[in-house]
Protein backbone atom coordinates (compact mmCIF):
# COMPACT_ATOMS: atom_id res chain seq x y z
CA UNK A 1 0.00 0.00 0.00
CA UNK A 2 1.33 3.29 -1.02
CA UNK A 3 2.41 6.14 1.78
CA UNK A 4 -0.63 8.17 3.10
CA UNK A 5 -0.36 11.63 4.05
CA UNK A 6 -2.28 12.65 7.33
CA UNK A 7 -5.52 14.59 7.68
CA UNK A 8 -6.97 16.99 10.28
CA UNK A 9 -6.88 14.60 12.64
CA UNK A 10 -2.90 12.61 11.82
CA UNK A 11 0.11 13.26 11.97
CA UNK A 12 3.48 11.56 10.36
CA UNK A 13 5.43 9.96 13.01
CA UNK A 14 9.00 8.48 12.37
CA UNK A 15 8.76 4.51 14.59
CA UNK A 16 12.48 4.13 14.61
CA UNK A 17 13.80 7.33 15.81
CA UNK A 18 10.62 9.19 17.04
CA UNK A 19 10.41 12.32 14.43
CA UNK A 20 7.77 13.86 14.46
CA UNK A 21 8.78 16.96 12.49
CA UNK A 22 11.16 16.12 9.33
CA UNK A 23 10.30 14.45 6.35
CA UNK A 24 11.22 13.88 2.77
CA UNK A 25 8.03 13.07 0.42
CA UNK A 26 8.25 11.93 -3.36
CA UNK A 27 5.04 12.58 -5.10
CA UNK A 28 4.05 12.87 -8.44
CA UNK A 29 1.35 15.69 -9.16
CA UNK A 30 -0.94 16.15 -12.08
CA UNK A 31 -1.42 19.82 -11.49
CA UNK A 32 -3.66 22.39 -14.08
CA UNK A 33 -2.56 25.71 -13.30
CA UNK A 34 -3.47 29.95 -14.05
CA UNK A 35 -0.61 31.74 -14.65
CA UNK A 36 -0.44 35.23 -15.27
CA UNK A 37 1.94 36.65 -17.81
CA UNK A 38 3.01 40.59 -17.10
CA UNK A 39 3.81 42.64 -19.76
CA UNK A 40 7.51 42.50 -19.24
CA UNK A 41 7.20 38.08 -19.80
CA UNK A 42 7.69 37.19 -16.28
CA UNK A 43 5.27 34.34 -15.53
CA UNK A 44 3.25 34.20 -11.86
CA UNK A 45 1.26 31.52 -10.88
CA UNK A 46 -2.01 32.44 -9.44
CA UNK A 47 -4.28 29.32 -9.09
CA UNK A 48 -3.23 25.20 -8.80
CA UNK A 49 -5.90 22.68 -9.21
CA UNK A 50 -4.70 19.49 -8.27
CA UNK A 51 -5.86 16.92 -10.75
CA UNK A 52 -4.34 13.83 -9.05
CA UNK A 53 -1.55 13.09 -6.51
CA UNK A 54 0.03 9.89 -6.03
CA UNK A 55 2.75 9.73 -2.75
CA UNK A 56 5.75 7.47 -3.23
CA UNK A 57 7.59 7.46 -0.20
CA UNK A 58 7.78 9.00 2.91
CA UNK A 59 10.76 8.93 4.24
CA UNK A 60 12.76 10.74 7.98
CA UNK A 61 14.89 13.23 7.57
CA UNK A 62 16.38 12.37 10.94
CA UNK A 63 17.37 8.91 10.05
CA UNK A 64 16.28 8.09 6.62
CA UNK A 65 14.04 5.24 7.67
CA UNK A 66 10.78 4.67 5.71
CA UNK A 67 9.11 3.05 9.12
CA UNK A 68 6.77 6.61 8.87
CA UNK A 69 3.47 6.11 10.24
CA UNK A 70 0.45 8.10 11.06
CA UNK A 71 -0.34 8.64 14.28
CA UNK A 72 -3.54 11.01 16.13
CA UNK A 73 -2.47 14.80 16.38
CA UNK A 74 -2.82 15.96 20.87
CA UNK A 75 -6.31 17.20 21.25
CA UNK A 76 -6.12 20.78 22.49
CA UNK A 77 -8.92 20.41 24.84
Amino acid sequence: MPPQMPDQTQRLRCSACGNLTRFDVVRSRRTREFIHVDLAGEPTVEEVEVISEEVAEVRCRWCASTAVELVARPTTD
